[in-house]
């Protein structure tokens, strides 16, 4: 019983001292048919977790057939589609001109901070947060430079925009994804009703914790900004046109379900990939090019946690415990501290079984979702994003250090979750 949950230690201590900030951590093959060479190269988090879930299988602690029914094909195939409409608008130059047109209405770097915050934040809840920390970082990066500025506070901004405004909707990161799916019957609704007011003042609360902290960061010269240019027009229209069908369908979905008309949330992904899979003559060289580590991440990390759960060893601790796993607190208090360790969609796969055999009602599932979110903001290790964030931003001599996120992050998760419990328990 105890293998999978020493294989996920293994998982997260490798993640934990993975190459982030200055710490080093290499894979060495020093034998290739019987020559002695040496490869180095950077392990990367979808290595651990792909070694996590080969482990649990060679030991025999799920069985081959149970894996593959693990990976839950939903997730997958909706960071498939969205992986390939965020890939395309980059690829274009689309994202490029987006970001001007955002942007160029930021006169200081104040301003700028507000627009990274609220813009992408907003921008998160439809197109997942792991997709905008792909497209979001170069961006930053970019705006740092033109604008002569630290990217330190702008990359910390884009950290906290992404997982705070992906919050609020059931499409905003993976595991709200799973927390919809498990038979919400308005997802949308449900979401947003209870989640929109409380997340748009945590992002402003976020503004006011970053001008704090970086507050010698900033000067007061006006902004010019650098119209984005499109790269591949043809590529930019079909893009265009993605990102137009991803809202209709938002929109469609919201509105079928006051007619009691439901279509999977996958849908909206798979749909708006179609343009591109269809109409660029690209599309080969656009799907080599999205993110397939992730992908090959989410399955390894479905296989992994299904051991885990299987073994009951978590479920074991909580109900020895005598929780109301049903609290708005616990859920809360549990899903911030124990994403920390396990990250927050294996947290949400191991946390909403026990939440739907307790009867919870739609609402508690949603302060799950807030829960297991907003653990992003605490360490890097809480959400992939961030991880994804740091790991593009090295490629440029950029990083955020494990203890500098956690000395912004700690104080303002503590604020966010403290809004997310008023309004939650108020309302």
């Amino acid at each position: 019983m105890l293998i999978p949950i020493i294989v996920l230690a293994i998982v997260f201590i490798l993640i934990a001292f993975r190459q982030i900030g200055s710490s080093r951590l290499e894979i060495m093959q020093l034998v290739w048919f019987g020559t002695p060479i040496t490869v180095a190269r950077k392990l990367e988090i979808w290595h651990i977790m792909l070694f996590g879930a080969v482990a649990v299988l060679l030991t025999e602690q799920i069985t081959p057939v149970a894996a593959v029914m693990s990976i839950n094909t939903d997730v997958m195939l909706f960071l498939f589609g969205m992986f390939v409409v965020g890939h395309t608008m980059e690829e274009s130059g689309y994202l490029s001109h987006l970001s001007y047109k955002l942007f160029r209405k930021a006169r200081t770097l104040d301003h700028l901070l507000l627009f990274i915050l609220f813009g992408i934040g907003t921008a998160s809840a439809f197109l997942m947060n792991d997709t905008m920390a792909i497209i979001g970082t170069p961006v930053v990066l970019m705006l740092a430079r033109s604008h002569s500025t630290p990217a330190k506070p702008l990359l910390f901004a884009l950290a906290f925009a992404i997982t705070i405004g992906s919050v609020m909707s059931p499409i905003g990161n993976p595991q709200n994804l799973l927390i919809a799916s498990s038979g919400m019957k308005n997802p949308f609704a449900e979401f947003f009703g209870h989640l929109f007011l409380p997340t748009m003042i945590n992002l402003f609360l976020a503004y006011i914790v970053l001008k704090f902290f970086f507050k010698n960061n900033f000067h007061d010269n006006e902004l010019n900004h650098e119209k984005g240019v499109i790269k591949d027009k043809a590529l930019a229209n079909i893009s265009k046109l993605s990102l137009i069908i991803v809202i209709a369908l938002v929109a469609a979905r919201i509105a079928a379900a006051f007619f009691d008309v439901q279509f999977s949330l996958t849908y909206i992904a798979l749909i708006a990939a179609i343009p591109v899979i269809v109409l660029s003559g690209k599309r080969l060289e656009i799907i080599r090019g999205i993110d397939w580590k992730t992908l090959v991440f989410f399955a390894a990390m479905f296989v992994l946690m299904q051991s885990v759960w299987n073994s009951g060893f978590f479920q074991s601790i909580i109900s020895n415990m005598a929780l109301d796993v049903t609290s708005i607190i616990i859920i809360l208090l549990i899903s911030v501290l124990l994403s920390q360790v396990i990250s927050n969609v294996p947290l949400v796969a191991l946390y909403l079984p026990m939440l739907i055999s307790a009867g919870a009602s739609s609402k508690e599932l949603v302060v799950l979702a807030a829960g297991s979110t907003i653990a992003g903001n605490m360490l890097i290790l809480g959400a992939a994003s961030n991880v994804i964030i740091i790991q593009n931003a090295e490629k440029s001599g950029e990083t955020i250090s494990f203890w500098e996120f956690a000395k912004v992050g700690i104080p303002l998760t503590i604020i966010n979750i403290s809004v997310y419990w008023f309004f939650l328990t108020v309302f």
